[in-house]
């Protein structure tokens, strides 16, 4: 398993938050959406929220920079969503 780092924006309550957290070696070499649920899955397990639901709207692979960028939406309530932007990149 490898580490990997988090930065997370939460747009409309101007939250920042930067975490890591361990997921498979190729993580980088797989669909956005792959990356993107090993994190959430990751989050819901270790912030002990339950599930989280979420929805991508715009998403980014820079290979060559090992970033992967997704923009999206929190369901935090029933028709109350939140924006979000969050950042996974290998740990340096």
């Amino acid at each position: 398993m490898a580490i990997y780092e988090v930065d997370l924006l939460h747009g409309k309550r101007q939250g920042e938050g930067k975490c890591k957290f361990e997921g498979p070696d190729d993580l980088m070499s797989r669909t956005l959406v792959k990356a993107m649920r090993a994190f959430m899955a990751y989050l819901e397990d270790k912030a002990h929220l339950g599930h989280i639901e979420y929805e991508i709207n715009v998403a980014m692979k820079n290979k060559q920079a090992q970033v992967v960028i997704v923009l999206g939406e929190f369901e935090v309530a029933e028709n109350n969503t939140q924006p979000f932007v969050c950042m996974i990149s290998p740990k340096a």
